[in-house]
């Protein structure tokens, strides 16, 4: 088969590769229908993930169609089309049974293209298939669908559910990419007074009043100014870290008020400082976390209702054997306006219901 495989930071290419088998009774194979790339695929690139082996198929979000199964799998079956989660769960260790599946002891957690082979291929192998794939309803498109591999998951657990979002409260979100711009359609879910979106790319920063951001400001002086300004000089009840970068995290400690909390979402590459010497005083909670994706089932649920804008993320669609092309067009956002590429995405426009 073909897949994305990673050589070392800045290489990459779509080859030929081995056909994933079934290795362990609890394994599932799914053909892959619709692939997405995730910022966490670029820190790959960079370097910023060491412990990613050159050789990897890269990848952790998909929709297929199941092709084999191994003995024990019961839950999903071949023909059974099934969303494939960024994060895959034993269910049966300490941190799993406690909902924590991204910290899975048992062979789990964010494993897909980290350490082992991913979803950027033509077929996958899946373990734990009966935790770490959602059955999928004809209804719900495929490029609808591997939104909630990932992101919307990490926005609601680590950014929104994290930060503890409550009704009226002032959130601001820093970083307008996929993760912060479904950071504010889900703390939307819970109708904050409002909602102040920060980054660099004016695309972006439209994207983000189109879902729903009250204001919007250029990451930097003038950020901190309109959070002062709209809250009197106080801070933001929540401020939601979905960048990554030292100066980011260190601007969402400024802009949080006395008792608020800073939830990081951002996967970070480099140090960052702590400025305890202004923070210890002011009762800060700051929350950091892998998304566990125990909201998935919820999630699914809310866009088969139409409750969720995915369809709005996802700016460029392209075949699957376009990989190479999707990673330039994802990693140049700044030129190409892209949020979210999907590729693949066959149209399932008739409800499929299955027989127990």
């Amino acid at each position: 088969m073909k897949a994305l495989v990673f050589h070392g930071p800045g290489e990459s290419a779509w080859e030929d590769v081995a056909d994933p088998g079934i290795q362990d009774a609890t394994d599932a194979v799914v053909r892959v229908d619709a692939v997405t790339i995730c910022g966490t695929d670029l820190h790959i690139l960079k370097g910023d993930l060491p412990e990613v082996r050159p050789g990897t198929v890269l990848g952790h979000e998909a929709v297929g169609e199941i092709v084999d199964v191994g003995g024990d799998v019961r839950t999903v079956r071949p023909g059974d089309r099934v969303l494939v989660s960024c994060i895959t769960a034993c269910g049966r260790c300490r941190y799993c049974r406690e909902s924590m599946y991204g910290q899975c002891r048992g062979g789990g957690g964010w494993i897909l293209g980290h350490s082992i082979d991913g979803t950027q291929a033509e077929y996958v192998r899946v373990p734990h298939a009966d935790l770490s794939t959602h059955l999928l309803p004809g209804a719900v498109d495929s490029k609808d669908a591997v939104l909630l591999a990932d992101i919307f998951p990490t926005a609601y657990e680590v950014g929104v559910l994290n930060g503890r979002v409550r009704p009226a409260d002032t959130v601001v979100v820093v970083g307008a990419g996929p993760i912060g711009l479904a950071a504010i359609a889900t703390a939307r879910l819970y109708t904050p007074g409002k909602i102040i979106a920060v980054d660099l790319a004016p695309a972006r920063l439209d994207a983000a009043k189109r879902l729903g951001a009250d204001a919007v400001a250029t990451a930097g002086e003038e950020a901190e100014q309109l959070v002062a300004d709209l809250t009197e000089g106080v801070g933001a009840d929540v401020v939601i870290e979905a960048v990554g970068v030292p100066a980011s995290f260190e601007a969402c400690t400024r802009m949080v008020r006395p008792g608020g909390h800073v939830a990081n979402v951002g996967v970070h590459g480099k140090p960052v400082t702590l400025h305890l010497e202004d923070l210890w005083s002011k009762s800060v909670t700051i929350t950091t976390g892998l998304v566990d994706t125990y909201s998935t089932p919820t999630l699914l649920r809310m866009t088969a209702a139409g409750q969720l804008p995915t369809s709005s993320l996802v700016t460029h669609t392209l075949p699957l054997d376009a990989m190479e092309e999707a990673y330039d067009v994802f990693s140049r956002a700044a030129d190409t306006g892209a949020l979210k590429v999907v590729l693949g995405a066959p149209q399932h426009d008739a409800l499929t219901v299955r027989a127990s």
